[in-house]
């Protein structure tokens, strides 16, 4: 399945003011906004991009070949390795998964098809979920299910995971979920029993959440005043990491100080809670869920 990029128009729109500026996309997927990006610049404009998954690298290298894009192979949350403080026009954040990465089944990422529970994003670093998932406690099991899924479930999905994992190692995405349906309602009808369990681990052995709270705070410096940040989230963890990123500080006194709270804008949100149209949902179902936000950094 071809991958499209989400809320891309309006992302590009909101970005993109110095066409002659300095730009970044923080996650390259399949070059979909990096693509858009660079057919709106000047060409003195410049383009950089983030990703941590070798397939993208490999894809932006051989189908992107223009002197004013490069791509570094690194986690978002480096950035700051790259770029000095006030050096960027517009940062770009899409936290959606790569469509590729689901219809990959020696990825690890769906429950639609059997293959190894993998879910990495970089496969040369770090652990599959199978090694953690088979050596883990039940605690920390039930803990990254209600932390990272919001899985109400948690505790039957843990004890059953622990229980199977006794009497074989768990090591596809086929034998997950189906401890995860064994134990769950039979009536279900909007998602699928697994769909929060696997959000949960793929956001725990990628360390999703935390290295996005990091390439905000990151971003933040790294953007001229006047600058803007656009983020797209596809999820409420992310979606509050981001609200709270760029939250206007208040810094209160005890009553006997007789000094008024200290308040620091950096950035305003020009565009809140912006979702694709229906016409875009109807041409790409996984899209129904983003929401876009968009942060100026004031003087």
């Amino acid at each position: 399945m071809l991958h499209f990029p989400v809320l891309l128009e309006e992302s590009i729109g909101f970005l993109v003011d110095n066409k002659s500026g300095s730009f970044l996309d923080c996650t390259f997927g399949r070059g979909g906004h990096s693509k858009s990006i660079l057919n709106t610049i000047t060409d003195q404009g410049e383009l950089t991009a983030f990703d941590k998954d070798p397939d993208a690298i490999e894809y932006a290298n051989n189908s992107i070949k223009d002197p004013r894009f490069k791509i570094i192979h690194k986690s978002f949350n480096e950035i700051d390795s790259t770029f000095k403080a006030r050096s960027l026009d517009g940062i770009l954040f899409d936290l959606g998964t790569c469509s590729t990465h689901f219809d990959d089944k020696s990825r690890g990422f769906s429950f639609q098809d059997t293959g190894p529970l993998d879910m990495r994003f970089n496969f040369n670093t770090g652990y599959p979920v199978s090694e953690w998932i088979n050596t883990t406690n039940e605690k920390d099991l039930v803990d990254v299910l209600f932390k990272y899924g919001q899985e109400k479930n948690a505790r039957s999905i843990a004890k059953a995971i622990c229980i199977s994992r006794k009497e074989s190692s768990i090591e596809t995405t086929s034998q997950l979920a189906d401890i995860i349906v064994s134990v769950s309602s039979k009536k279900y009808t909007k998602i699928h029993p697994a769909t929060k369990s696997f959000q949960a681990f793929r956001i725990f052995i990628n360390n999703e959440l935390e290295e996005l709270e990091q390439a905000l705070e990151k971003s933040k410096q790294l953007i001229k005043i006047g600058g803007k940040i656009v983020v797209i989230s596809f999820h409420s963890l992310e979606d509050s990491i981001v609200k709270n990123s760029f939250k206007t500080k208040i810094q209160a006194f005890p009553k006997e100080i007789p000094i008024n709270p200290i308040i620091t804008k950096e950035f305003k949100c020009i565009a809140r809670k912006i979702r694709p149209s229906s016409d875009e949902i109807s041409k790409n179902k996984r899209s129904r869920s983003a929401i876009m936000r968009v942060f100026k950094k004031l003087p």
